[in-house]
């Protein structure tokens, strides 16, 4: 078949069981081909293919809600509603999004890169849905591993408390990206080994009924009946506690078993959750073998080995591998230091800690607020808590680093993993926010380092600080290739340092964007003008003597940096200046404009929001033309 010319998946209600087997093949073969190639997230597609096959044959969307919690299996879904043809440019600039995209197609009704959220969402949908009387089914599909989320366990209190309409779709695989922890996978491996016993139950009220003169009172114990097989077959049933009927466990690569429960679970009246047990990787050894979430998601790789695709000169090491290392380092001799992730172990390289000391290592599963509040609980008893943490993950914590963390003013360090833009899983992820809400809160110090070598001596100096609070930027990818210094130094907070001297003008910027500024600087240099590039290395609190002296120079000044704006670096900048009366001197800033920015290249990003070289030359040629006229700056 040609999947290519799939339009929509009204074809599915027409094929037969053998057509669906044959055309899971034909998903997985396209697959592993395309994402060979462009790279994606190739595990969890691989281990929905049967189960979508079998939620289009049985629902109608877009009619029918399909919410697909954090999206990474969404790829299966998008091929049968018409947009096999554009995987070519899965994941690239102008191309095909990685997650559910409402703007792509009519049947992507819930946009997500995050977890947890498509229970909430769903039962939102669902409220309007009764409310206007459309009579549509809503079916969230959720991991085992978002289960975990805080949102997502709200949500099932307020469904099934309100005895909604609506079938959840557990898709359970034993991973999220990395092997699920904590007590919620042990009561979902315990209903993976008990065997179905929704069927025996309706099967028993059936024959109850068909007995002669007493079928009638003995069906009017059944639901009593009911409750105590569910404990009988499994002790404590969590779902049905919640008000939901369980069915399940469920084979979700058997379309028998598929079709048969879905239909059942079609007709039910109330909260329905469908616990469907799926192979991630399916189809692929080398991801079926994966155990520690390699294959989660990955860049092009060699189909016959498995192999990925690396560069032909091995890179410097990487910024997640180079802070997780030196806090290791750090920790065997200070036994108070310990490491938090919210289920981002491989992500942000924290294997080898787990490794050397597993018991100072906290994996909390997806729970990002419980990790950070947890950190917080660790600080007031004289633990250093280093929590390695996504920006984009740290968004949904804003509250608990505001009011657990920083109102406390507690010892916690924060690794903010994949800072800036981070390129092809695209606007939920892109980390260009953290500056703008971290910034305001008291007592917090927030850094980022120019390279490697500064990022080490960095990360000594956050865990040395016993101050309060301090947070360390770091981009996704690798350092620039720098030497390292034996000895960790620590770097006097909220210090900067010149780059480059300079006298008709000055950049202040950090981390990613220093090569950008340099360049710069040196391309200006050749038409005569001289630019001071600052590495303003402590975005929070700021070097005041640096900016006082500059400012008194009245030269003009340029911010860039790769982060949000409003709220930003180069706000801060702005405010220094209002606020200490400097009002003659010219201020540009250049960062990431009020817009999310969808997925691509870093490069090719940064060029289409104005953050490239020749923009900063053309930037600093205007503020010095904006000087020579002589113009007040109010």
């Amino acid at each position: 078949m040609d999947l290519t010319a799939i339009k929509n998946p009204q074809f599915l209600k027409k094929m037969s069981k053998e057509q669906l087997t044959e055309l899971s093949e034909e998903i997985r073969k396209f697959l592993i081909t395309q994402l060979s190639a462009t790279g994606g997230h190739i595990g969890p597609n691989l281990g929905v293919v049967e189960l979508t096959l079998a939620l289009h044959k049985i629902y109608d969307s877009p009619k029918d809600k399909f919410l697909w919690d954090v999206g990474h299996q969404s790829y299966v879904h998008k091929i049968l509603t018409g947009r096999a043809c554009e995987f070519e440019t899965l994941r690239q600039y102008k191309g095909l999004c990685g997650f559910p995209k409402r703007n792509e197609s009519e049947h992507d009704v819930w946009e997500t890169g995050h977890s947890s959220t498509s229970l909430s969402g769903a039962m939102g949908m669902a409220a309007a849905r009764d409310l206007n009387k459309t009579g549509a089914h809503v079916i969230p599909i959720i991991g085992d591993g978002a289960l975990t989320g805080g949102m997502a366990l709200e949500a099932l209190n307020h469904i099934g408390h309100e005895q909604t309409d609506m079938t959840v779709i557990l898709n359970d695989n034993e991973m999220s990206i990395a092997p699920n922890v904590g007590a919620l996978n042990n009561v979902l491996g315990k209903l993976r080994t008990a065997g179905k016993y929704n069927w025996v139950k309706d099967e028993m009220e059936v024959l109850l009924r068909k007995i002669p003169a007493v079928g009638g009172k003995l069906a009017s114990t059944v639901e009593r009946v009911k409750d105590g097989l569910k404990y009988m077959v499994v002790s404590g049933m969590f779902f049905e506690d919640l008000g939901f009927t369980y069915l399940g466990p469920v084979d979700g690569h058997d379309f028998d078993d598929l079709f048969e429960t879905l239909r059942y679970a079609k007709k039910t009246k109330g909260p329905v959750l469908v616990h469907v047990i799926t192979k991630k990787g399916k189809g692929y050894l080398p991801a079926e073998e994966d155990t520690v979430g390699t294959w989660h998601g990955t860049g092009p790789y060699k189909i016959e080995s498995g192999a990925f695709i690396k560069p032909d000169k091995a890179p410097p090491i990487g910024w997640s591998k180079l802070v997780s290392d030196t806090v290791l380092r750090l920790a065997h001799e200070d036994k108070r230091i310990v490491a938090i992730t919210p289920a981002m172990p491989v992500g942000s390289k924290l294997e080898q800690f787990a490794k050397e000391l597993p018991d100072r290592m906290y994996d909390v599963g997806i729970a990002e607020q419980h990790a950070t509040t947890m950190a917080a609980g660790l600080a007031t008893q004289g633990m250093k808590p280093f929590l390695a943490i996504y920006s984009t993950f740290l968004q949904r914590a804003y509250d608990q680093v505001l009011h657990d963390i920083c109102r406390q003013n507690l010892n916690v360090f924060i690794g903010i993993d994949r800072s800036g833009l981070v390129g092809a899983d695209g606007e939920t992820h892109q980390g260009v926010f953290d500056i703008s809400f971290l910034r305001h809160m008291p007592n917090m110090v927030l850094m980022m380092a120019k390279d490697e070598n500064e990022g080490q001596h960095l990360v000594n100096t956050a865990l040395k600080y016993n101050d309060g609070p301090i947070a360390m930027r770091y981009a996704r990818g690798n350092g620039v290739g720098v030497s390292m210094d034996d000895e960790l130094k620590e770097i006097p907070i909220g210090s900067w340092e010149v780059l480059k001297e300079g006298t008709d003008a000055t950049i202040l910027t950090f981390g990613t964007t220093i090569p950008m500024a340099m360049e710069a600087a040196a391309q200006l240099e050749k038409a005569n003008v001289s630019v001071r590039v600052v590495n303003a290395r402590f975005i929070k609190p700021m070097d005041e003597d640096m900016l006082h002296s500059i400012f008194g120079e009245k030269h003009p000044i340029l911010t860039l940096e790769e982060s949000m704006l409003q709220g930003g670096f180069g706000s801060a900048v702005a405010e220094f200046a209002i606020d200490h009366g400097y009002y003659q001197t010219k201020i540009n800033r250049m960062g990431i404009p009020d817009q999310f920015v969808e997925h691509g290249s870093v490069t090719k990003l940064l060029e289409e929001i104005g953050l490239t070289t020749e923009e900063v030359v053309k930037n600093i040629q205007k503020l010095l033309q904006f000087n020579k006229k002589g113009l007040e700056v109010l």
